[in-house]
């Protein structure tokens, strides 16, 4: 069983910009934003919107729902950090999920 490397959304992002050989002003420019704030999307400091997920998303020949997963599950990974809360609240989370999505 081989280990895969988990990174932050950030970190993704920054990986596929340097394999695709792109400089960050490049990329920045294809999104319509500074490149100190790719810069800072590439650090975690700033999030990104779901628009500039989307045209990453094309930039870099990904699944966009792929991308947004990996951004979210950084958001929650964050989120239970910031609350001193335990991973027992994904199993919890996600028994709430499936109960949300049978109310519709």
């Amino acid at each position: 069983m081989s280990k895969q490397k988990v990174s932050t959304f950030g970190e993704y992002i920054r990986k596929l910009r340097e394999e695709s050989l792109q400089p960050l002003r490049k990329v920045a420019a294809q999104l319509d934003i500074d490149p100190s704030l790719l810069g800072k999307i590439e650090r975690n400091e700033r999030q990104p919107t779901k628009e500039q997920i989307k045209k990453l998303a094309t930039i870099f020949n990904q699944n966009e729902n792929f991308l947004f997963s990996e951004f979210l599950s950084d958001q929650i990974a964050y989120k239970i950090l910031e609350e001193e809360g335990h991973l027992n609240v994904l199993k919890v989370a996600e028994k709430k999920v499936k109960y949300f999505k049978s109310l519709k």
